[in-house]
């Protein structure tokens, strides 16, 4: 759990520096890594889930989302991410502040919705309403929350070793999501060869922050963790532009479960912003879940 939590954040801080930029991306070792909402959401969901003793309730999640944007620890907010706050903080209610309407198709909800994989099964109908209901806070879009019962499969099929990093990922996922585009994307990227370059994966397919491309195009790098290594993967996430730190932070989460804390590269662990409390919140969250 605390490999997720990690490599999420690695990827985050790591593409958060080129973010928005074209393909190709010039990747420099002396650009300052940063943290964002992807991050922060993720920690406030952990603290949320630990503060209810291992059960996810999308109430206690939303007043944790408010407390951290009262207090402004959440920077490069979306507009349906800072909608949906800001009218937490004026006492709107979590399940209608979400912002509606082919805008709220973004990737805002699956970028902070692994830590629910260790908490539920989204392969039962319970599960995924609570899935629904969560990132329902933010995003009233079926396709948004297509994306981020995606990454809840992918993070669970990591860590109870559904998927062990040798057969397909992406194959595991489609099976598991109802009829929508962030599925049909991910059958053609599937259909076109998994073995396609990731920079040009995401010339040819997309990789801006509509959960459409994002989400399809962020398992497709992490199911070539192993293949690449963590690095190299990030890079090659990077390299092809776009919503840079949401990919790889999406990618980083799911590639962190199946290689657990231990196995990530001290060496960007150690270039971690708040690490120490990052760390900190990642196991109280493992402990309490466990």
């Amino acid at each position: 759990m605390t490999g997720c939590i990690i490599g999420g954040a690695i990827g985050d801080a790591f593409g958060g520096a080129y973010e928005g930029q074209p393909p190709s991306v010039e990747i420099s070792d002396a650009r300052q890594w940063k943290l964002s909402d992807d991050t922060q959401l993720t920690l406030a969901t952990c603290e949320a889930i630990t503060q209810s003793g291992g059960i996810v309730e999308p109430s206690v999640i939303a007043a944790r989302f408010a407390d951290w944007h009262r207090q402004a620890c959440i920077s490069g907010m979306g507009a349906s991410t800072l909608k949906a706050l800001s009218e937490l903080v004026h006492g709107g209610h979590w399940a209608l502040v979400g912002r509606k309407g082919d805008r709220a198709a973004g990737n805002g909800a699956a970028m902070r919705i692994a830590p629910l994989a260790f908490c539920l099964d989204p392969g039962d109908a319970k599960g995924r309403q609570t899935i629904r209901d969560v990132s329902r806070i933010t995003h009233h879009h079926e396709e948004a929350y297509a994306g981020a019962l995606a990454v809840a499969v992918a993070v669970r099929a990591a860590w109870d070793g559904t998927w062990d990093g040798e057969r397909s990922l992406m194959g595991i996922v489609i099976e598991a999501l109802p009829d929508t585009q962030v599925r049909d994307r991910m059958i053609e990227l599937r259909q076109a060869g998994e073995t396609l370059a990731l920079p040009e994966t995401g010339r040819r397919f997309g990789c801006s922050g509509y959960v459409v491309d994002s989400v399809p195009f962020a398992i497709c790098g992490a199911q070539r963790v192993l293949n690449l290594g963590f690095r190299q993967m990030m890079c090659e996430l990077i390299v092809a532009g776009g919503d840079t730190d949401t990919n790889a932070s999406i990618a980083g989460q799911i590639a962190g479960t199946l290689l657990g804390r231990d196995a990530l590269p001290e060496g960007m662990v150690g270039r971690l912003p708040e690490r120490e409390f990052i760390e900190r919140v990642a196991r109280d969250f493992a402990q309490t879940v466990i």
